[in-house]
């Protein structure tokens, strides 16, 4: 396969030229100094988000059918979601998308601004861009249902209300910013403290997320999900803001290390002390779950941070960054079509059933394959879809 970037892309909330963009050595930009220029991008954001997406697409790869094979039952569980309280890897997967699209966002402003954008053209756009995504989010859940019904819990629905949050939030001064959100998170929970159900305030079933989304929608959604999630959500947006406003400065790759570190231990310890008075329950994005969560988020990126900015590994990263570069497109894809597709191959593959129950693994493996090798036939033509 030829690795050849696509001239000119552009790609979610940002912009590249294919030519310093990912796998050319354009994007290592140190100084004698031993600080960085700011970059257009970078590709270790491309990879985290296709890494994200990957996961996300393939269902774990199936490796959800491991909980009936003693000793693979903690694996299992690291691919579905929490009844209520905790967390596994899988309760990351949406923080993850939400904090890269608040990485993305000073790329993307400076870009427009860098091309003549006003301070209102910016506030417009982000208006648009919210909209257009709860529009999406609408289009996606309903498609195929003879009864649709509006929603805002969808995590495209939910990244444009906590994105057009964020965006104000970031007009302020960094430490009105670090105030605000602590404001967002302080209203997010005394809302549920000052409107208790008869369980206590984080009941599942009576909560005041529940009864904003009974008032406001007439229904409430499944799996005790609440509208008001936006909330709690636009700080994790936040965080990822700060952390895309630190790789754009001319910082040394020493320096920017060592503040995600400390930000990522700060925010999993702010997690777990919050959790004694503050449940952490994804399902309603509270503020432990919105700490904890981040940490562990920002300990992931630190990851692909080194591994290909520090250490220039690149090469292994090209699959996740191909489907980075469109991961509206395949997100998009696998919520209609996924179950198509899987169905469609196990025509040819017999869905793997010699291997019984475990068939499911290597069947979700050659879904995923088909789905990447759709959005590498894209990049190759210069095509990518955003919003």
């Amino acid at each position: 396969m030829s690795r050849e970037m696509p001239q000119r892309v552009q790609v979610g909330w940002t912009e590249t030229n294919g030519a310093d963009a990912v796998l050319t050595q354009a994007t290592k930009r140190d100084q004698p100094d031993g600080t960085r220029k700011p970059s257009p991008r970078l590709m270790s954001l491309d990879a985290f988000r296709g890494f994200v997406m990957l996961f996300l697409v393939s269902n774990g790869f199936g490796l959800t059918v491991l909980s009936n094979y003693p000793g693979f039952e903690w694996l299992a569980r690291q691919v579905q979601h929490v009844q209520w309280e905790g967390m596994t890897f899988w309760d990351l997967i949406q923080p993850a998308f939400t904090f890269i699209v608040g990485a993305a966002m000073p790329f993307a402003i400076a870009s427009r601004q860098a091309r003549g954008a006003s301070s209102k053209e910016l506030y417009r756009y982000i208006a648009w861009r919210a909209f257009a995504l709860v529009l999406l989010s609408n289009v996606l859940t309903n498609f195929g249902s003879s009864t649709p019904r509006l929603q805002f819990i969808n995590v495209l629905a939910q990244i444009g209300l906590g994105s057009l949050v964020c965006f104000l939030v970031t007009r302020l001064r960094f430490r009105y910013q670090v105030a605000a959100a602590a404001a967002i998170l302080a209203v997010h929970w005394g809302l549920f403290v000052a409107f208790p159900g008869p369980d206590g305030a984080f009941s599942k079933t009576h909560n005041v997320g529940a009864a904003i989304d009974r008032a406001l929608l007439g229904y409430n959604y499944s799996g005790y999900y609440t509208t008001i999630n936006f909330i709690g959500n636009s700080v994790t947006i936040l965080f990822g803001y700060w952390v895309g406003m630190l790789l754009r400065k001319s910082f040394s790759h020493g320096y920017r290390l060592k503040v995600l570190g400390a930000a990522a231990v700060v925010a999993l310890a702010g997690g777990l002390a919050l959790q004694a008075v503050n449940p952490m329950i994804k399902r309603l994005w509270t503020a432990s779950f919105t700490f904890y969560s981040a940490g562990w988020v920002t300990l992931m990126f630190l990851l692909f941070y080194w591994l290909i900015e520090v250490r220039d590994r690149r090469k292994w990263a090209f699959p996740f960054v191909v489907l980075g570069m469109n991961s509206i497109f395949i997100y998009s894809f696998w919520h209609v079509l996924h179950g198509w597709l899987y169905r469609g191959l196990g025509t040819f593959t017999g869905n793997f059933g010699f291997l019984g129950q475990l068939g499911a693994i290597p069947q979700h493996l050659v879904t995923s394959l088909a789905m990447w090798f759709m959005c590498y036939w894209l990049y190759r033509r210069q095509i990518v879809l955003k919003i």
